[in-house]
């Protein structure tokens, strides 16, 4: 018969119950590291000396350079900002220029060698080196504030420490500035001297080529020549070219189009374009001489004397006509050449001035130059001049100007080292997560069997029941014990298990030693008898029987005496306090029948045996340590492992399921044994069904159980193990 098949297993994900079992689980670990860790910080905080703090604050400004720009400004000018200032700072002020002058301002050679080394006088870099570890050093965030902090057992020595820490280095500053001014100051002083002879050489060489070139410079200040044209007279010039050019264009553009024009065109388009009057007046007499000439035209012949006169008087006016155009267009080209010719003498005039200018003032160039040099260097005199000032200036600049002692240090009140609460409150959450961490780096070394999913994903195989810690015998206890309803449950879901009706003989292993097997077939078949079925119990573990104690029996004949003829099957069979439960011993097992387990008298009591009981229930030793319990598999119907939660590695009791495979044992299921269900969640179900099932029936009447049937509970115990 096929045994039960389980779907294949899920991806394993970590539920936060996981971990709060874990933390169960190992909280005695968690505890124990907790307290040593809590008492150990409480203790070495106790230990250490108290060490007062205290703290001088101080403005400090970035430095200046021995000589500064010459832009001509006065007074000490802000260098630009430097990211590194703040650093370099705590470095000088930790530095031995500045710590040795405190180190011998305060005799500390001496005192510390007294108070620290019996007597011995110390070296200034040794009373450095212990000053070092008492200064702590820090910045105001986004100001030029620094803070020297002190420590020290002597809360009054602390003050006088930082204080002095800080006026060592406010003197180290203003002696190094006043050491660099000096030293400017004679530069600047011995570059000002020479500076005076180069300008007076330079001077008498611009007086002597305004003589020789015969230049007029009327303004001392000037050093350029002053040009004909100015740049106001050029581009008011140049703002004259244009309107001429754009006039001779238009009167151009005007002139082409009317040369363009008929002679009868042009005495239509004439008055409108140029202001002629005689013109004018031609055209009007011309009109009225027509306008008469068509009247008479009208009433006399043509050869009539008064229309001869008419017609005279309008070739006269048209001939007239003709010369006045001619003479207008005459007047206009003379107007574009004209304007043409007075636009060529301007740009003329102009380019001549403009080339005069250049000359002049190519003629002048050395003068020029010569006295922009001598300006230059005239400005750059008045400019040393001032620094000269400055430099001076800056000797009599207070020191704070670069480092102000704000806040004098003085001695603390209160100790600030050890931080009493702060230490234990971290040794306290250091202890808890070592504590933690510890439990969790044991659970994750721990490869044994500890939840339901490590079984059915591990073995591919049902987990059959759930036991409890500290179950007891039931034959002891009786139908009604607590612990009778997780044999119940398991008692139900091997029934359900089963294929076929016929397959009742099942026999109860373990990998290893002491995981359980015993007590489990002998609680189980138990439960079995308390139903009203027939039952016997056959104690096979031949290496070291178990089960005649359990049940107040001899030991005296069992099996060994039947499968070695000595006895009958009716004599090594015997009866226990539980109704319906039979019990077959060990017997005593001799020297030469170690292979009995698998012999055919073996073979046909089981056969024999299924047929006179409703279940047999076998013990078996380890499947691992000897060969019995997998002869006993390959012959019975059902094979049940036993894994004891926590004791041994997955892979040891996998090993196990395999051997009942490789021999062809037919596997039921797992009992998980030995659950601690008040620490451990995954089994919380279980545990809380049980008590409640247990309760119900205890207060009311559990009803009667005849063979082949199932109690409600099972039922319900039933869909609890297809859950997990």
């Amino acid at each position: 018969m096929d045994s039960f098949k389980t779907p294949p297993p899920q991806e394993t994900k970590l539920h936060f119950l996981d971990y709060w079992r874990i933390v169960r689980i190992r909280k005695a670990i968690i505890i124990t590291v907790f307290l040593i860790t809590a008492i150990i910080a409480t203790a070495v905080t106790f230990i250490l000396p108290e060490s007062y703090a205290s703290t001088v604050r101080l403005i400090v400004n970035s430095d200046i350079s021995d000589i500064s720009g010459l832009s001509g400004e006065r007074g000490v000018s802000e260098a630009s900002y430097d990211p590194y200032f703040l650093q370099t700072t705590f470095e000088l002020i930790q530095s031995q220029v500045v710590l040795s002058n405190v180190v011998n301002a305060m005799n500390l050679n001496v005192e510390w060698g007294k108070k620290y080394f019996s007597g011995q006088t110390l070296k200034t870099t040794e009373s450095i080196g212990l000053l070092k570890q008492r200064l702590s050093l820090s910045t105001v965030r986004n100001t030029k504030y620094i803070t020297i902090t002190i420590y020290s057992e002597d809360k009054n020595a602390a003050a006088r420490l930082a204080n002095a820490i800080a006026e060592a280095y406010q003197d180290y500053r203003l002696k190094q500035r006043q050491e660099l001014t000096a030293r400017s100051i004679d530069v600047l002083e011995t570059q000002f001297q020479e500076d005076e002879e180069q300008i007076q050489d330079v001077q008498t060489n611009v007086d002597r080529l305004r003589r020789v070139l015969n230049i007029y410079d009327s303004d001392a200040n000037s050093i350029n020549p002053t040009p004909t044209l100015t740049q106001e007279v050029l581009q008011r010039y140049h703002e004259q070219q244009i309107e001429g050019e754009k006039t001779y264009k238009q009167l151009e553009t005007r002139l082409t189009e009317l040369q363009g024009l008929s002679t009868d065109k042009l005495r239509d388009v004439l008055p409108s374009v140029s202001a002629d009057g005689a013109l004018s007046d031609l055209l009007s007499k011309l009109h009225e001489a027509q306008q008469k000439l068509v009247v008479l035209t009208n009433d006399y012949s043509p050869t009539n004397l008064m229309v001869a006169r008419v017609q005279s008087l309008v070739d006269e006016l048209n001939r007239q006509i003709d010369d006045r155009v001619a003479g207008v267009m005459a007047g206009i080209e003379s107007s574009v050449e004209s304007q043409k010719a007075a636009l060529d003498a301007f740009t003329a005039a102009v380019e001549d001035a403009k080339t005069k200018d250049q000359q002049e003032a190519i003629r002048g160039q050395p003068y020029w130059e010569e006295k922009r040099k001598l300006g230059r260097m005239l400005d750059f005199h008045r400019a040393l001049a001032a620094k000269i000032e400055s430099e001076k200036l800056s000797l009599e600049i207070p020191k704070t100007a670069m480092v102000q002692i704000t806040d004098p240090a003085e001695p603390g009140r209160d100790p600030v080292k050890p931080n009493k609460t702060l230490n234990i409150t971290l040794g306290l959450v250091f202890g808890l997560i070592m504590g933690v961490g510890l439990a969790f780096f044991i659970e994750y070394l721990d490869t044994s069997v500890k939840t339901i999913d490590d079984v059915e994903r591990a073995f591919q195989a049902p987990v059959l029941g759930v036991i409890p810690q500290n179950v007891g015998i039931l034959v002891d206890e009786g139908s009604e014990s607590k612990h009778a309803e997780a044999y119940s449950v398991l008692r139900t879901n091997l029934l359900f298990s089963r294929k076929d009706d016929k397959l009742n003989s099942v026999v109860v292993v373990s990998a290893g030693a002491g995981e359980g097997k015993t007590t489990t077939a002998l609680n189980l078949a138990t439960v079995f008898a308390h139903t009203g079925q027939r039952v016997l119990l056959v104690d096979s573990d031949l290496r070291r029987p178990t089960l005649h104690k359990l049940l107040h029996v001899s030991n005296s004949i069992g099996l060994t005496n039947y499968l070695l003829k000595q006895n009958s099957l009716a004599e090594v069979i015997q009866n226990t306090s539980v109704p319906l439960l039979h019990f077959m011993a060990s017997g005593k097992l001799p020297n030469s029948s170690m292979g009995i387990l698998g012999s055919s008298p073996m073979k046909d009591m089981i056969a024999e045996l299924k047929q006179r009981y409703d279940f047999i229930f076998y013990d078996s030793p380890p499947i691992l340590g000897v060969s019995d319990a997998s002869i006993l598999a390959s012959e019975v119907d059902l094979v049940l492992q036993v894994i004891e939660y926590r004791r041994y590695p997955q892979p040891m009791n996998v090993r196990g399921k395999q051997m009942i495979e490789k021999v062809g044992g037919n596997f039921a299921g797992i009992v998980l044994n030995n659950i601690n269900m008040s620490q451990d969640e995954s089994y919380y179900y279980y545990s809380g069904y049980y008590h409640d099932y247990y309760n119900s029936h205890r207060e009311g009447e559990q009803p009667a159980v005849t063979q082949g049937q199932t109690t409600p509970g099972d039922t319900g115990q039933t869909e609890i193990k297809q859950k997990y």
